[in-house]
């Protein structure tokens, strides 16, 4: 009887661990699983798409393996409105049952899921630039390895007013949070730095013709941009049309003249200076193989959309080593996130700050046709910029965020 009692009870263990060990090693076989929120139709597909190269290009750099991990990628299409971004947030989250969202694309997006993600508390590295989320009302569950709106406009503010010496300028950019944001912070450090806006025009983002805006922007000595997606394109046309190209230099942010649009630039864009926390020319080598896959697989310049998410996928792959491997906690996924701190990168050394923001090199480029080609020149790298510029963060968030009237305009005409 004893015997046929141990016998049952060997019997019993050795079913239970059959069928344990294969559950066992589903979990640690199981991929790590990144939606994608990004935008395929609409004024902002072109980043949208530069976007999804970009991160593609970092997964088949790793074989699709990060940190040990296997990585599962799901794509949705936001359709570029808030909407569209809350439904496909859902649908990655509750249906598809994602580990990481990477995205969206607009600052609006982003406003829209925000409360969503604290919610769910579901990890999430932001392209979208909407200031809030890292400055006044932080969410603990994003970090953004890009930049706010306001942050490479503070740099480009700066530039214009002691480089450039320019001393009366009109703004322009489409009426949207993004656009909003850029320009109030533009403003501020311009004027800040004995500069006058005398004019500030809102575009609407499906805006069919950019002219009559262009003919209201009279008597300066430079203009800022802040045009998003394909408008770029269809401003700088419109500005060279006019005759206004060699008269009124162009500035403008990170979107305006972001390398992945040079292609379908034309003479209209030579001259033009931009701020931007990517830039081409860099010479880290993540940025050479990245820059030359992108060419290989996609016949493209890389740009700051698809660099974005390159560098999105780094700070994955780092985070995933530090936990080895193991990301159920995402509480610990989180943390680990905001510990990153990367030498090399396409943009250079990064690391975030305590609210989730990345610090990092910020870059002055003119654009110039070498060889037939356009390029952006590096002409000037400013070093560890900070959603904060150089204010005190304590007194900077006591302020509103950058809108459409703050800070307000005193020297309009």
């Amino acid at each position: 009887m004893t015997i046929q009692r141990r016998t049952i009870l060997k019997g019993a263990l050795a079913s239970t661990a059959a069928v344990a060990m294969p559950n066992l090693v589903r979990a640690q076989a199981a991929p790590f699983r990144i939606g994608l929120l990004t935008v395929k139709t609409g004024p902002l597909a072109q980043g949208g798409i530069q976007m999804e190269q970009g991160l593609a290009t970092f997964l088949k750099e790793k074989n699709s393996t990060l940190g040990g991990r296997k990585v599962e990628l799901i794509t949705a299409d936001t359709g570029g409105n808030p909407a569209g971004a809350r439904t496909k947030a859902q649908e990655v989250v509750e249906r598809d049952k994602v580990d990481i969202i990477l995205g969206p694309l607009a600052a609006f997006e982003l406003l829209a899921i925000t409360d969503y993600v604290r919610q769910k508390q579901i990890p999430l590295i932001s392209v979208a630039a909407a200031e809030d989320v890292t400055q006044r009302n932080v969410n603990p569950w994003i970090i953004r390895p890009t930049a706010t709106s306001g942050q490479c406009s503070h740099v480009m503010a700066d530039y214009a007013a002691k480089e450039m010496k320019l001393k009366r300028m009109a703004t322009i950019s489409e009426d949207f949070a993004f656009g909003h944001e850029q320009v109030g912070a533009f403003l501020r450090v311009f004027e800040e730095n004995g500069g006058k806006i005398v004019k500030k025009l809102w575009p609407p983002l499906n805006a069919p013709d950019f002219t009559p805006f262009i003919a209201q922007i009279g008597q300066v000595d430079g203009v800022f941009t802040g045009f998003a997606g394909s408008n770029p394109l269809k401003f700088l046309r419109a500005y060279s049309d006019l005759g206004l190209k060699g008269q009124i230099p162009i500035t403008g942010g990170w979107t305006a003249l972001d390398d992945a649009l040079l292609k379908s630039f034309g003479d209209e864009a030579v001259g033009a200076i931009s701020a931007t926390y990517y830039t081409a020319d860099h010479g880290t080598e993540s940025n050479k193989r990245f820059v030359a896959a992108m060419a290989k697989d996609y016949d493209v310049i890389a740009g700051a959309y698809s660099a974005g998410m390159y560098i999105a996928g780094q700070c994955i792959e780092a985070a995933i080593a530090k936990l080895d491997g193991k990301t159920d906690d995402k509480t610990a996924v989180m943390a680990a996130l905001k510990a990153v701190s990367l030498t090399d990168t396409p943009r250079g050394p990064i690391s975030f700050d305590q609210n989730g923001n990345v610090v990092g090199e910020v870059f002055i480029r003119r654009c110039e046709r070498q060889g037939g080609k356009l390029v952006n020149k590096t002409i000037k790298t400013y070093e560890k910029v900070s959603q904060f510029w150089t204010y005190d963060p304590a007194e900077f968030v006591k302020q509103p965020v950058y809108s459409r009237d703050y800070p307000p305009a005193k020297n309009l005409q």
